[in-house]
């Protein structure tokens, strides 16, 4: 369950109909909505208090800097309050930028992260092309995908995928979950589907272990970029 400023929490669990919540995420925010150093000190003592009230078991955040999340937790430590335990990162087998200091943070610190865009939307399914079309009414229309993730060697990381999961005679997406399943500081990918047998095929990609040299050829054409989100 995420909470933006204006929610509480509790409004949240009331809405699904239970009476408290696993995992409670706050949100990062635009600096010009709020000082970040006042967004840290309200949301996590608030974020705090629905632990200690037993409404939610555990706080985590998402979309955060690696500075941020340090001087966040910093925050919650010198006051007392709940830390986060998780972090939710935008990371998939063509946008591995959190590799460089979330990940490795959230490692020392003992923090789950969980990611997003696990599939690329819809990227590593292997459904679009070079010039900008696509196999389904999402490929042909979805703008955001062309813009995160249509470079030259996004594609080249995609056929790749495509060999490995041919060669094991299963759906690219299976392995590009199990590449992530397999990443050191990864808890789990983040997975969204609409059909039961997209939610089956997902579940099946936890029995996937690849071995180093599937997890070398999938890995070896990734080109560093700049941040999807500033």
């Amino acid at each position: 369950m995420r909470v933006d400023r204006s929610n509480d929490g509790v409004g949240s669990a009331e809405r699904v109909s239970t009476s408290g919540l696993a995992v409670v995420l706050v949100r990062s925010h635009s600096p010009s909505q709020i000082s970040r150093e006042h967004h840290d000190q309200k949301t996590s003592f608030f974020s705090s208090l629905l632990v200690r009230s037993g409404k939610v078991l555990h706080i985590g955040a998402s979309n955060y800097k690696a500075w941020h999340l340090a001087k966040a937790l910093k925050c919650q430590a010198l006051n007392g309050w709940t830390p986060f335990a998780s972090m939710q990162v935008q990371y998939n087998l063509v946008y591995r930028e959190e590799e460089r200091e979330m990940i490795p943070l959230c490692v020392d610190e003992g923090i789950g992260v969980t990611a997003w865009s696990a599939m690329a939307r819809g990227f590593l399914a292997g459904n679009r092309t070079t010039d900008g079309q696509g196999q389904t009414a999402r490929a042909k229309a979805d703008e955001m995908a062309k813009r995160l993730y249509f470079r030259d060697s996004d594609f080249v990381v995609q056929k790749q995928l495509a060999s490995v999961a041919d060669a094991r005679g299963v759906p690219p997406m299976q392995i590009a979950l199990a590449w992530i399943k397999g990443r050191r500081g990864l808890t789990a990918p983040i997975v969204g589907v609409t059909k039961i047998a997209q939610l089956e095929q997902a579940i099946e990609a936890l029995d996937i272990e690849l071995s180093p040299q599937e997890r070398d050829m999938l890995e070896s054409s990734y080109e560093t970029r700049r941040p999807a989100f500033e």
